[in-house]
């Protein structure tokens, strides 16, 4: 007896027709899908730009360092901290709040010898001495009476720092009006770039921001020491006129 099996070819054709009906009813929605996504995507421009706010300074930053040696680290602290003591109880006496009065460095090093080694025996370096030092820094809100106010310093002991670094106490009010100058120069910008493109600006669809705190030149480092020849004159100051800058960064759609 002979079997005969029932043929597969019209199920296979048939899986085969619907396949190509389903793909050609997806290429037209595939097509669409495709169309819409780039349709999507609009043009976009990108500047940046920067606003500027300068103001005088209405505070200062000075650093008084007070410098002493003896042949014990004993002695040398004893004679740093009474005139770190006086120097405190006179920034007081002028005025100066105690949240505006910091310590910012304080340290006590030996004091070496190198012997000079071209002779036999070798000799070992040696301690001869002792340096302490002990850093104030003093934020000064008025600046009339900045000048002075370094001047006392030198005379109750100061001796190294002096570094002056102009500030203003509300920055951040200041920094406002530097980042509305930056937006508007930003958009004057797109502006002019659009129309002579003849294409206008849609909507923002980025903003970033980079702030910089421009300071006037500071004062010279140099030795307070060298100021006390001015006797009982106040040391002059020149406070200029601080800097801030803010510099933004949008991107706009393009309607065209």
């Amino acid at each position: 007896m002979t079997l005969r099996l029932p043929s597969r070819r019209p199920l296979v054709a048939g899986v085969l027709a619907a396949s190509v009906i389903a793909a050609g009813l997806m290429g037209p929605l595939l097509s669409a899908r495709a169309d819409d996504a780039t349709a999507a995507k609009p043009g976009v421009i990108t500047v940046s730009a920067e606003g500027v706010t300068a103001i005088a300074p209405d505070m200062a930053v000075i650093s008084l360092t007070v410098l002493r040696e003896a042949e014990t680290a004993r002695e040398a602290l004893d004679a740093n901290n009474q005139a770190m003591n006086e120097v405190l109880a006179a920034m007081k006496d002028e005025g100066i709040a105690e949240r505006d009065l910091q310590t910012g460095g304080f340290s006590i090093q030996p004091r070496w010898v190198y012997p000079d080694n071209n002779t036999q025996p070798r000799e070992a370096p040696s301690i001869v001495g002792y340096q302490v030092q002990n850093t104030l820094t003093v934020r000064v809100r008025d600046l009339d009476r900045l000048g002075a106010i370094l001047d006392t310093s030198v005379s109750l002991g100061v001796n190294q720092g002096g570094n002056i670094v102009f500030t203003n106490d509300d920055q951040e009010s200041i920094r406002d009006q530097a980042r509305a100058d930056a937006v508007s120069r930003a958009r004057a910008k797109a502006a002019q770039m659009t129309e002579a493109l003849g294409v206008s600006l849609g909507r923002v669809t980025q903003i970033s921001e980079n702030q910089r705190s421009g300071q006037p030149v500071p004062m010279m480092r140099a030795e307070m020491a060298a100021m006390s020849a001015k006797g009982s004159d106040a040391v002059p100051v020149a406070s200029g006129e601080s800097e801030y800058r803010v510099t933004v960064s949008v991107t706009w759609e393009i309607d065209q």
